[in-house]
């Protein structure tokens, strides 16, 4: 974990108030659910009460992403300099990290509280696991969202070269191996539902001491040892075994992110006015409300996937509507 006074401490806590703000709020619009009709109800005004909520939350983190990194860039002494382009945090609130729309993505735990109860569960067992499953689902968008809208922030400035992985305890054995790991700044983040693991970008010169994952489980206590890595994974590394190769890093985990995502792609959306500006063209389909554009947008994951370069990540980042 970084210094408590460190930009990166600074900014998980940020993310992690934000996370705990609308696990309440989540918790107290559940309670008023009615087993027998929770599916009409998240598809009505509760359902739509939490899909607002974890947006408001997915933009207030994003619009918080640049700060971030410029503080980071001041504490490292790197010289002051422009961003390549501004973030614009409202492209990246109101999806899902997977590209879906948050509203199909937040409707799950219905479909599992009616599963449930169709296997016999009680309404109380069944409410109980569609409750967990809502909160894990909400704050996981909050930090996958936190996470890319950093590394865009971190690729629109070019005093970042690269970007370390930061491991808050408690974590599970997966993140601790990969506790201090260094990547390209448009390189995709492993991450796992709940991950709360940050991104801390680096400048040049400047690689962090971070701990590394037998550190990390040093400060573990024997109890958390074997929660964690297992009895018999716990005795292994006690005994010399290489962390890394008593946890299957991978395994678990993945990058966020589809190729393209629909939101903000009608011509009144944010993709859309560029798109049109552009000469783009669009089509209406049937049954909708507004026209979409014909060529989809792209995720930035998608951009980091398919650029050559830092100054073409950077082009498609704006042609995307992700930078202004």
């Amino acid at each position: 974990m970084p210094p408590r006074r460190s930009p990166a401490a600074a900014r998980y806590r940020q993310v992690q108030g934000i996370t705990r703000q609308l696990a309440k709020l989540v918790q107290h619009l559940w309670s008023a659910l009615t087993p027998s009709r929770v599916e009409e109800e998240l598809a009505g005004e509760a359902g739509q009460r939490i899909v607002t909520a974890v947006a408001a939350g997915q933009l207030t983190v994003a619009a918080g992403a640049q700060a971030f990194v410029a503080a980071a860039m001041a504490a490292q002494g790197a010289p002051g300099a422009a961003p390549a382009g501004v973030l614009v945090a409202s492209a990246l609130a109101g999806r899902a990290s997977d590209g879906r729309s948050l509203e199909t993505l937040l409707y799950l735990p219905a479909l599992t509280v009616g599963a449930r109860r169709a296997a016999g569960y009680s309404d109380q067992e069944a409410m109980l696991a569609g409750l967990t499953q809502m909160a894990m689902l909400a704050g996981t968008q909050i930090a996958d969202t936190a996470r890319i809208a950093d590394q865009v922030a971190c690729v629109a400035d070019r005093r970042v070269v690269a970007y370390t992985r930061v491991v808050n305890l408690p974590a599970c054995a997966r993140c601790i191996i990969l506790a201090g790991a260094q990547y390209s700044v448009t390189e995709g983040f492993l991450r796992h539902p709940r991950c709360d693991c940050t991104v801390e970008p680096l400048s040049p010169g400047q690689w962090k001491d971070v701990p590394t994952a037998q550190q990390l489980f040093d400060r573990l206590s024997p109890q958390e040892q074997q929660r964690v890595f297992t009895a018999a994974g716990a005795r292994a590394i006690r005994d010399g075994a290489d962390v890394g190769q008593v946890v299957n890093a991978r395994r678990g985990m993945s990058t966020p992110g589809a190729v393209a995502t629909a939101e903000g792609v009608t011509r009144r959306g944010v993709y859309g006015r560029t798109a049109r500006r552009a000469g783009g063209d669009f089509d209406r389909l049937l049954g909708q409300r507004y026209s979409t554009a014909r060529a989809p947008r792209l995720t930035p994951e998608e951009i980091y996937g398919r650029a050559g370069s830092r100054d073409e990540a950077v082009a498609l980042l704006r042609q995307y509507a992700y930078l202004t």
